[in-house]
């Protein structure tokens, strides 16, 4: 599929997502990734406008899931003059490129060289009521609080959005059973004259890793070899005789699991116990034999869940790709719950 195909006629009747048709309200859905963004905005009666990513398989999976190939780099001219004009909200999860200037005097030229920048320029040309990006926690300290700093001078006093003190949220806080924290900042476009914004409450309901947990036994293959859990423990053990708490984790079924993030250790944080296999016949070629202990990985379905993907949500790429996929995703709910506060205020 090429970036400007939609779905054919078939495909689209198994599209588990379809493009609200009398919208509430209008959105832009940047560095999409799976669509988490776009999950927890169409649900609260928004349209999808356009949308980009770059990755193929993520393109695939989103186009599976919402009938539409998202267009590719947005740094590219060509892709951005794809967008439309008089959208409602602009969202984003941009990555956090290193800012070479970042803070030495702030505003716009000094986010050049980044994909932020790409952000401001699209905030520029088109004037959204308002704006939704998310980012790592870390982005608070990046180059001592500088980045953050130039950000927020860009979009207030460059692009001319109230914005409030960004915050810090928990997917735990809104239904899902995941340590996960990351900063929101939201804006809104002078002109609608609101000067003040309240984000959402946790919601104070109990979770735990037994509400996402797989209700059917799972294949042979989620479970660590022999040899590979030794290699997890001697690490850790590694680690603890240097006063180091780094390593492998169990997740109990009444624990809450912790941020599920790219890369092998995204997955040893989040191992679980899980007694109801029966065949240890090795689904691939592994070094040793299966554990006999009950010790697996999650599953991409539990990773999802762990988003607040709901289970129709289609996952049509291999393990690998969907780890990836959803541990670079957002938490839906979260973002679904400031997306309600955002919406509430600009639409009468």
């Amino acid at each position: 599929m090429t970036v400007t195909e939609k779905i054919s006629l078939n495909e689209a009747e198994n599209i588990p997502f379809p493009s609200v048709p009398q919208p509430v309200f209008t959105f832009i859905d940047l560095f999409a990734g799976i669509g988490g963004f776009r999950m927890a905005l169409q649900s609260l009666g928004g349209q999808c406008v356009f949308s980009s990513e770059w990755d193929p398989q993520a393109q695939k999976t989103y186009a599976a899931n919402f009938g539409e190939v998202p267009f590719g780099d947005i740094t590219k001219e060509e892709t951005k003059s794809q967008i439309p004009d008089g959208f409602d909200i602009l969202c984003g999860g941009f990555p956090c490129q290193a800012f070479s200037i970042a803070g030495r005097r702030g505003g716009f030229e000094d986010t050049r060289g980044t994909l932020f920048f790409d952000v401001a320029d699209i905030i520029r040309r088109k004037k959204p009521k308002a704006i939704f990006l998310e980012n790592v926690k870390g982005l608070i300290n990046h180059d001592k609080g500088q980045t953050l700093k130039t950000i927020l001078a860009t979009l207030r006093e460059d692009l001319g959005y109230y914005v409030p003190e960004p915050k810090v949220m928990n997917a735990k806080d809104f239904g899902v059973p995941q340590n996960r924290e990351r900063i929101f900042i939201v804006g809104f476009r002078e002109d609608l004259y609101i000067n003040d914004f309240e984000y959402p409450k946790p919601l104070g309901i109990p979770v735990a890793f037994e509400d996402v947990k797989e209700t059917l036994p799972v294949s042979a293959k989620y479970y660590l070899s022999t040899q590979y859990l030794q290699t997890l423990i001697n690490h850790k053990q590694r680690h603890a005789n240097k006063g180091n708490g780094f390593g492998y984790e169990i997740i109990a079924d009444d624990a809450i699991a912790n941020a599920i993030v790219v890369g092998g250790m995204g997955r040893e944080r989040n191992l679980v116990y899980d007694f109801r296999i029966t065949d240890y016949t090795p689904m691939t070629k592994i070094k040793g034999e299966v554990n006999r202990e009950g010790i697996r990985k999650m599953t991409p379905r539990e990773w999802a869940r762990l988003q607040g993907f709901p289970d129709e949500f289609k996952i049509v790429v291999a393990d690998a790709s969907a780890y990836k996929q959803f541990g670079n995703s957002v938490a839906v709910p979260a973002i679904r719950a400031t997306a309600e506060k955002i919406v509430e205020r600009i639409i009468p």
